[in-house]
């Protein structure tokens, strides 16, 4: 009888568990069906839930190729915004954000640089310092003039909260920007003068090494963030650092960090009934010997 009694929690608890994690499981499928993969567009796409043609990649060459570890070259000269010839090694001082617009594009690009915008001074890393934004055109006919304007739009809708230093705005010639693109396994092709491209930024360090590349028009600031220590950790390896990979986990199929519920929760509860059990265990001895 004593021994039933002993066994009725645990069975109540193992039942509940099983729920609970049945629940979470639930309710994370809508989520990851939900996330979709970014497209291909060209320079007539809109968002904000209006329609979008799609530029089939097989008929264009125009194609993202991942190349994660990749070194970009860093000796390439290109414009800022002030006209300046200037090496991206004089940019690359720490991890970086590279994204490739042009700076005319009506639609595609204006949402992506719109979203790094606001998603920017929510990041945790000190801009300027821990971290940089280059936004490259690879439209070889843009000048510093376009460049300076992009700027002062975004930094305008930023309010103040980004260093002037932190965002860089560049112009270049044929020959390097495709050295940069074809590089980093970015093609883009002009059809009927319109540049149809991926929508994709990625995350370089110091040394133009690619740790990853993140997709679409709409950042979330872990996604940011991560990437980010990825870039200035190298690899994931203190103990911080292993904190962060067990509980966020990148998704290369819907390319965003995913936080792994399942495997917090049941975590979470293997601890707790692997310690509830021992103390019914070691209960259990001392009442044997009283």
């Amino acid at each position: 009888m004593a021994m039933k009694q002993r066994l009725r929690p645990i069975l109540l608890y193992t039942v509940f568990s099983a729920g609970f994690l049945l629940f979470l499981f639930m309710m994370e499928i809508p989520a990851l069906e939900t996330s979709g993969n970014s497209k291909l567009h060209n320079s007539t796409d809109t968002d904000g839930g209006r329609q979008q043609k799609e530029i089939p990649a097989a008929e264009t060459g125009v194609r993202l190729d991942e190349k994660i570890g990749t070194i970009l070259p860093l000796d390439l000269e290109f414009r800022d915004e002030s006209g300046q010839l200037v090496t991206l090694r004089q940019l690359v001082k720490g991890p970086t954000i590279i994204a490739p617009v042009y700076y005319r594009c009506p639609n595609v690009c204006n949402f992506m640089l719109g979203g790094l915008a606001r998603v920017l001074p929510d990041v945790r890393r000190q801009p300027g310092k821990q971290f940089t934004v280059l936004s490259i055109s690879f439209d070889d006919t843009e000048t510093a003039e376009l460049a300076a304007a992009s700027k002062k739009m975004y930094f305008k809708s930023m309010r103040g909260e980004f260093p002037e230093d932190g965002w860089r705005f560049l112009t270049g010639t044929k020959e390097n920007i495709y050295r940069l693109t074809d590089t980093a396994g970015y093609y883009f092709k002009n059809v009927n003068g319109q540049l149809l491209h991926p929508v994709v930024v990625f995350v370089i360090t110091s040394d133009g090494q690619i740790v990853r590349y993140l997709h679409g028009t709409h950042f979330l600031p872990k996604d940011v963030t991560l990437a980010l220590v990825e870039a200035a950790e190298g690899r994931l390896g203190t103990t911080i650092q292993k904190m962060v990979q067990f509980c966020f986990s990148y998704d290369p199929e819907n390319k965003t960090y995913v936080f792994n519920l399942l495997r917090i929760s049941g975590s979470v509860v293997l601890f707790t009934a692997v310690t509830f059990l021992g103390f019914l265990f070691f209960c259990g001895k001392k009442g044997k010997r009283g």
